[in-house]
């Protein structure tokens, strides 16, 4: 966008005729709205630096408040087995470039954290405590993200001191991928994200720790229970449903049988009901036939006697 100096300079020569020095007025016009709305600019600019650094001052306050209770939570952690591992597998993300040996090595881990710097746009580590292992001597290993010296984001992590062929970095890179496994992140493997800082600024995994894993743990260690009872895994939820779809096209069934005649299997109350009904009806249809054939009996023979009587009379 031109200044505003410039853009007064360009419209410095009105030009000629009236059309010309009416447009000329309106561009005036515009550039002093144009320059308005620029201080007001700069002055929500101004505001929502301020509030980013009191954002700051606030985050590093409850970043204290929060640090005894992540220490107790991590103590609380340690008693169950296997709970960072198992949180780590039921993450998709991280489960997706998880070995089985390196599945086994995160067995031995027992504490995680992460730590921001005191200024908290600078960067912040994240450590992974391990008891002994049969892979690495190591007792921490710490992957740190922080501003280089030219201001972009860089990344660095403890050398893994790995045992005599216990290097699970160089068995992933041998071992060709699994059909049908799918890889969206770029990484390997786990170790092979802990040991590479190619492009720090798009970490996919280190965001989903710091982010995401850190903050609520055990969201993740509960996955499979909670999506059982939120009916998200439930096989027999659907055997259920299907049966319930079974049950009520055979109801509909019963009403179309109903309506257009008997079904398959119908109730033999009703069935008896109805025969009880047409054979009191066909007795009284005898009924009436027999009393109609007695009239017709008796006008029969009267016809006769008259008939009879009109044959005996002789004319004179």
């Amino acid at each position: 966008m031109s200044s505003p100096t410039k853009k007064a300079k360009e419209l410095e020569d009105p030009g000629s005729g009236e059309g010309d020095a009416q447009d000329y007025i309106r561009n005036i016009e515009i550039q002093k709205t144009l320059e308005e709305i620029d201080g007001c600019q700069n002055q929500i600019d101004g505001l929502n630096e301020k509030a980013s650094d009191e954002i700051l001052e606030v985050e590093k306050k409850y970043n204290k408040l929060r640090k005894p209770y992540f220490q107790k939570r991590n103590d609380i952690i340690k008693r169950i087995p296997n709970f960072w591992v198992t949180a780590f597998v039921n993450n998709k993300e991280i489960a997706e470039i998880l070995e089985e040996d390196e599945e086994d090595a995160l067995r031995y881990l027992n504490k995680l954290e992460v730590e921001e710097f005191e200024d908290i746009k600078s960067g912040y580590r994240i450590n992974f405590h391990f008891d002994k292992n049969p892979y690495f001597e190591n007792e921490v290993l710490t992957k740190e993200f922080h501003l280089g010296s030219s201001g972009d984001p860089a990344s660095q992590s403890t050398p893994i001191c790995w045992k005599e062929g216990a290097d699970l970095t160089k068995k992933a890179k041998t071992k060709a991928p699994l059909k049908g496994r799918k890889r969206p992140l770029k990484h390997r493997s786990f170790f092979d994200w802990f040991t590479d800082h190619g492009d720090p600024s798009s970490d996919e995994i280190a965001e989903l720790i710091k982010d995401d894993m850190w903050p609520n743990p055990l969201q993740y260690y509960l996955a499979p229970d909670i999506d059982v009872e939120n009916g998200i895994e439930g096989d027999g939820e659907e055997c259920e449903s299907e049966e319930e779809e079974e049950e009520e096209d055979g109801a509909d069934d019963g009403d179309e049988g109903g309506e257009g005649g008997e079904g398959e299997e119908g109730d033999d109350s009703i069935v008896v009901v109805e025969d009880d009904v047409d054979e009191d009806d066909e007795e009284e249809e005898e009924a009436v036939n027999d009393e109609d054939d007695g009239v017709n009996e008796e006008d029969d023979l009267l016809v006769d006697d008259e008939v009879e009587r009109e044959d005996g009379e002789e004319p004179e």
